[in-house]
């Protein structure tokens, strides 16, 4: 029989195998599994989320139509739900995590570097929510009778990808997941909203060495104790360094920080800014901040274009193994 290429087989083409086996080996997802392998899975999975299944069923039909060409991916037998369903509740989620940081690893090698002219490494930080059915998804209690999903993104200015992606449930605090596993990158610049203000997590970014960006708040406690920058523009309406006077706040950072005030000549709406990186322009610094815009655009993108209205199993772990796979279609079609 002559080769079949379908457009799964084409995908799978961009999958680094021996990294996925290697994954597979070190988690021992294959272990006491005779035909239905981690690799058959992820090919299931692939083809769910490439062609948009709603239901387990679903992908079980599409397979039995295509039942003569799935040997081209390794299968020796038609797909059975109750197969799926065991392997998405009971299989490590792990596995596909780790593929999805070995594509995005591969594809920081490519993809074009961010527009502004200096050279630190430049992130955002941001989290949305998924709205889910609370009698479904118990484990994902949001408030009195409502679920919900998670997903805290980092994503890479450069190629505007996302280079870390946590789900959890709806109750976790956005501060509390970036102080887990974000980490923190020497001379980079991580930009976010107001949402992660807390003092102590800036003291952290900065005895790192890097730098933040975010908006202030109208209650902030201050005095200035100098000007940073003659204003450049009639966008920047002051460009001050302060220190905190609240003591607390103090305590918790006790270095000078950098507040700007820039007018939207669009909207004509006063932002203020608050950062500690005393070397760029204040408009470089407003700019930045109006960049992180584009973490928003990345989860409107997922929400209208990744099939995530309806999740293929209602566990936990099958959450998660399906998430991934929202991570790795971000991967091979970038918002950008």
């Amino acid at each position: 029989m002559s080769y079949y290429s379908t457009i799964i087989h084409q995908l799978l083409t961009l999958i680094p195998r021996h990294q996925f086996e290697k994954q597979v080996s070190a988690l021992d997802t294959d272990r006491y599994v005779k035909t239905f392998t981690t690799w058959n899975q992820f090919c299931t999975m692939l083809y769910a989320q490439a062609s948009g299944k709603q239901s387990i069923r679903d992908i079980q039909n599409g397979f039995a139509v295509h039942s003569s060409k799935m040997y081209h991916l390794g299968f020796s037998s038609s797909v059975k739900r109750s197969t799926l369903a065991e392997a998405n509740k009971k299989r490590d989620w792990r596995v596909f995590e780790r593929l999805f940081y070995n594509l995005s690893d591969r594809c920081k090698d490519i993809t074009p570097k961010h527009k502004f002219k200096f050279k630190n490494p430049l992130y955002a930080f941001d989290a949305t929510i998924i709205n889910l059915c609370f009698e479904s998804f118990p484990w994902a209690k949001f408030r009195a009778a409502k679920g919900a999903l998670k997903l805290h993104c980092q994503l890479d200015y450069s190629g505007n990808l996302p280079c870390f992606v946590a789900a959890t449930n709806g109750k976790y605090h956005d501060l509390t997941i970036a102080r887990k596993f974000f980490t923190i990158i020497p001379d980079s610049i991580y930009c976010f909203d107001k949402g992660y203000m807390d003092f102590s997590w800036f003291r952290h970014i900065n005895t790192n060495k890097a730098f933040f960006v975010t908006r202030s708040k109208k209650s902030l406690q201050y005095t200035v104790v100098g000007q940073q920058n003659a204003l450049a523009g009639r966008e920047i309406l002051s460009d001050e360094r302060i220190t905190l006077s609240n003591f607390y706040a103090m305590k918790d950072y006790p270095d000078e920080l950098r507040l700007i005030r820039y007018i939207d000549t669009e909207t004509d709406k006063i932002l203020e800014f608050l950062t500690n990186n005393f070397k760029l322009a204040a408009k470089a610094i407003a700019h930045i901040y109006k960049a992180r815009w584009q973490i928003e655009v990345f989860f409107k993108w997922i929400k209208q274009n990744l099939k995530i209205k309806t999740f293929l199993g209602t566990s936990i772990n099958a959450v998660l193994i399906q998430t991934h796979f929202l991570r790795l279609e971000a991967v091979f079609y970038p918002s950008s």
